[in-house]
């Protein structure tokens, strides 16, 4: 029963990282605009964040402390402040992105403008860090992520052609990108898939979470098993997003613009009370991923610096990390309120992650090599190997980002 109630973190980090606001447009987008075309992107985006998040969840075990903040002590205040400045403006407008889409989530359910759901959003978030315990936070939010399910429904309940689909899904490797889209645009989104499947904050939010639950090397098969169900599972739901768009937007050539967009499959597969289980998944995981942002910003910029952090201390005994995490919030309302269209944040905050993630996973690459901190618990062989080849494909996505970016007119 621990073991199984212990899952919910991995729940929580895969639903609220792998599913959250970015990954629920992207994956509606390009389910419309390619088909299936790209869903051998987010298999390797699920390999790649399993990879390291179960690097980042060992070296917290083993070494009793977060990530962040030994990236920070082995390779420098240099090295550590790069990191730290990527992965903090990423976070940040990823939190932006999330908090519009906890507000686009509360439209669909209620009608009212999400303009009137910000303010909402941004206090419930604040009040949940700082009066619920982890445990709850991890508990409640990742299992109702889970209703996110109804989209694998709908899949069934739409009756779908699986080797129209499965041919589909494979097209590159026989025939090349669709001859519909531009290479240019095929890839564009490629790696925007990739950056919301490996978004920099999964990690640091999973290894703090750990702190936070006071892992020890015991945990170890823990963390491996959190890792090895939360991100697939995450990885899966992705996938029948993107197919449902597929099979519902288009060949009615609608492309998506809005959340509501995303959801029209459901509604038509599974009628209201399939979309009603839906945007409750959907307000979860946008909820979970706000939250895990909040923290995550907190404990980069805590951790760094030396800072007392935690979500089990009160704000009294670690009051810049709260102030941070009240600042950030404040900051994504700001953005919000200034009329810029939360669905286009979204967009842009996954590109950008394929940007840091070089930032990102190279020192923890490193860290979990460094026997000072995994004594004789380092990477073996295959894991590095495969480590290297995604830190070749991670490169790959960073240098072209901006590139395709400004060619595609960010997909235009």
């Amino acid at each position: 029963m621990k073991k199984l109630l212990g899952l919910a973190l991995g729940i929580l980090t895969a639903i609220g990282g792998f599913v959250d606001i970015g990954d629920l447009v992207t994956g509606a987008v390009v389910g419309s605009r390619f088909g299936t075309s790209l869903v051998w992107v987010v298999i390797v985006g699920v390999v790649g964040i399993c990879l390291f998040a179960q690097m980042s969840g060992r070296v917290t075990a083993l070494s009793g402390r977060a990530t962040f903040e030994i990236i920070r002590e082995r390779l420098g205040p240099r090295a550590g402040l790069a990191n730290l400045g990527a992965s903090f403006l990423i976070n940040l407008l990823t939190l932006t992105a999330e908090v519009g889409g906890i507000a686009l989530a509360l439209q669909l359910a209620s009608g009212i403008s999400p303009m009137l759901w910000i303010p909402v959003a941004a206090v419930a978030v604040w009040i949940v860090i700082w009066r619920v315990k982890f445990s709850v936070l991890e508990n409640v939010t990742g299992l109702l992520g889970l209703a996110l399910v109804g989209f694998a429904v709908a899949v069934f309940l739409l009756s779908p052609n699986w080797a129209a689909l499965a041919t589909q899904a494979t097209s590159l490797f026989t025939s090349g990108p669709p001859t519909s889209e531009s290479a240019a645009t095929y890839w564009y989104y490629a790696i925007a898939l990739f950056g919301a499947a490996m978004t920099p904050y999964e990690v640091f939010f999973f290894s703090s979470g750990a702190v936070e639950e006071k892992w020890t090397p015991k945990d170890i098969s823990q963390s491996r098993l959190n890792v090895l169900v939360g991100f697939p599972l995450g990885g899966l739901l992705s996938i029948a997003i993107a197919v449902c768009a597929t099979m519902v937007l288009l060949p009615r050539d609608i492309e998506v613009g809005h959340l509501s967009q995303a959801v029209l499959p459901v509604a038509e597969a599974g009628g209201p009370i399939l979309l009603i289980v839906v945007i409750l998944g959907i307000f979860a995981a946008t909820f979970g991923a706000a939250l895990e942002t909040t923290l995550s910003a907190g404990y980069a910029v805590a951790q760094f610096r030396g800072w007392s952090w935690g979500k089990s201390r009160r704000p009294a005994e670690a009051a810049r990390f709260h102030v941070l995490m009240m600042i950030c919030l404040l900051v994504g309302v700001g953005v919000l309120f200034t009329g810029v269209d939360p669905v286009q944040v979204t967009e842009f905050s996954v590109v950008f992650s394929a940007i840091a993630l070089p930032l990102t996973y190279l020192p923890i690459l490193i860290v979990a090599n460094d026997p000072q901190y995994m004594g004789d618990k380092v990477n073996g062989r295959v894991t590095n190997a495969l480590g290297l080849v995604f830190l070749g494909i991670i490169l790959v996505a960073a240098v072209a980002a901006i590139p395709l970016m400004i060619i595609t007119k960010a997909g235009a």
